[in-house]
């Protein structure tokens, strides 16, 4: 090995995790393809896929696959398998805890995917000002969405309330202070 490598490789810390979980797609047509392990491992490939999308079952897997590769059309039409790890990778980062929570991860990465789509499409010379309207607004609606998403997963994993904490508090000579939830009683007139 030259010295070059090895330097390379020293730089690379041996507790990173591991890359996110991909798939190979054997193209069956340009609308469907079956996804096989990239490095040939079918048992542990599966047990990652299932682990990145929340769930111990292979019905699930199967069909969020199906559904990244629908929404991982590339403009041309024909599904796009860098697409697809894209948004594998995308869910695999929210960490999904169960089957609720990896299906929200499926539609956040769904949902990125078209609005970047759309946005890419303003990119195109040929736009009229309508085209161009519809598309900014298409895709400044998902762009929402994808925030709204991103809030509901939080609230899924934190709940709804929010915690106020008092990090200093004076309290003067001959004051009182009260430490908790405080109610005023209820007056019976």
């Amino acid at each position: 090995m030259s010295g070059k490598n090895s330097r390379s490789l020293a730089a690379i810390p041996n507790d990173a995790p591991p890359a996110p979980v991909r798939v190979k797609l054997q193209r069956k047509s340009c609308y469907s393809a079956k996804a096989h392990p990239p490095d040939g491992d079918g048992k542990i490939w599966w047990s990652r896929l299932k682990k990145a999308l929340g769930t111990a079952s292979s019905a699930f897997v199967e069909t969020s696959l199906f559904q990244l590769q629908a929404s991982a059309r590339l403009p041309g039409g024909g599904i796009s398998e860098l697409g697809v790890n894209s948004a594998l990778a995308l869910i695999e980062g929210a960490a999904p805890k169960d089957e609720i929570e990896g299906a929200l991860a499926v539609q956040m990465a769904c949902t990125h995917i078209a609005a970047m789509a759309l946005l890419a499409r303003l990119q195109d010379g040929y736009q009229t000002e309508r085209r161009t309207s519809l598309f900014t607004t298409a895709a400044s609606r998902l762009l929402r969405v994808y925030v709204t998403q991103v809030e509901t997963l939080r609230r899924l994993r934190h709940g709804g309330s929010q915690f106020v904490r008092v990090e200093h508090v004076h309290v003067s000579e001959g004051g009182q202070a009260v430490i908790g939830n405080v109610r005023s009683p209820i007056s019976s007139s």
